[in-house]
């Protein structure tokens, strides 16, 4: 029996409160939202991402929080109630009413797991697929940043410990590591250097995150034949000549600089991605030695249009275990 399973995941980011405007109807064995689902973490935006996931058919949708789902980060919560000088939210209607009470977003998003919604924490999880694949998946909400007032943020200056080990598939974070799909629109890299060395070093099949709304796209990045560097970066530890860059905004909308003919391409290229309804990928990955990266923010950056969601298809480890038992998905959560 073929010990790898073809899987199809669908990945999506960032989309703040509103419906996917492709209406992506397809089925696919999982849905990836790397946070984000939420603009102002209101429960009605989590009731609406809720909905959101549930019109997705996939068996299974795994879903990480985002800096603008601060309700989920308790303390963040409880200290912009008291900058804003309210009571907590159980002495204060209006705020429970729109917010909630500590803990209630988290709550409602647990109650989904018999509907396939399972919300991750940070640490590493196994899952079995109803396609029979195993997965062992990374995930973290966390993003360095100096506003604190956004949830689940740490301070650059003292970095952030992550436990990425090399027998992981996919890692599933809000921000991007730096280096790869992190530029903002000021041509700054603004990616987490302590997250790439982490990558770099375990290598997983892949890597999807959003956070960054201008560098949506894809990147599959061929690593150096040596050792992970002392100082990980994406100038020593890739091999940039054989790294691929699959689609990014740039690829997809012409350009001042773009001839009347490549304005032409690209206007076609992005058509009939609009008509599809997603961007796909099939890369040829081998452990160790490819990482595909997918910036999946859908919320466009300013006032440009809604981004499309990534379908990836990747080839994925048999549960040897149970291949009596193929029916059933779950998750469990492994302490590291």
């Amino acid at each position: 029996m073929d010990s790898q399973l073809p899987s199809r995941i669908l990945v999506i980011s960032d989309t703040h409160g509103v419906n996917l405007a492709s209406g992506h109807r397809e089925s696919v064995d999982l849905i990836i939202h790397c946070g984000d689902f939420t603009q102002e973490s209101n429960l009605d935006e989590f009731k609406q991402a809720i909905s959101l996931l549930k019109s997705l058919v996939a068996p299974l949708r795994l879903v990480i929080a985002g800096n603008h789902d601060f309700t989920l980060d308790t303390p963040v919560f409880a200290q912009k109630l008291i900058e804003a000088n309210l009571q907590p939210p159980h002495k204060d209607k209006a705020v429970k009413q729109a917010y909630g009470d500590f803990g209630e977003a988290r709550s409602l998003l647990d109650a989904q797991r018999d509907a396939g919604i399972i919300f991750l924490d940070e640490g590493t999880h196994e899952i079995k697929l109803s396609n029979g694949a195993l997965l062992r998946i990374y995930a973290s909400p966390y993003i360095p940043s100096k506003a604190g007032s956004w949830g689940f943020c740490y301070d650059p200056t003292e970095g952030h410990d992550w436990k990425i080990g090399k027998d992981i598939d996919i890692v599933i974070t809000h921000g991007p590591p730096k280096g790869i799909l992190d530029y903002k629109h000021n041509k700054q890299r603004v990616g987490c250097s302590d997250l790439f060395g982490a990558i770099a070093k375990a290598r997983p099949l892949m890597h999807c995150f959003g956070h960054i709304h201008e560098a949506w796209g894809a990147k599959k990045v061929t690593w150096q034949d040596t050792e992970c560097s002392d100082l990980p970066s994406h100038f020593t530890d890739m091999d940039n000549d054989n790294s691929e860059l699959i689609e990014s905004l740039v690829t997809l909308r012409p350009g001042k600089f773009d001839s009347p003919a490549g304005k032409k391409l690209k206007e076609e290229k992005l058509r009939k991605l609009v008509q599809t309804g997603y961007c796909y990928t099939a890369p040829t990955l081998q452990r160790g030695m490819h990482t595909l990266f997918v910036n999946a923010a859908i919320e466009g950056a300013e006032t440009e249009t809604q981004q499309s969601p990534w379908l990836v298809e990747l080839d994925l480890s048999r549960n040897q275990e149970n291949d009596n038992n193929m029916n059933a998905s779950e998750t469990t959560e492994t302490t590291m």
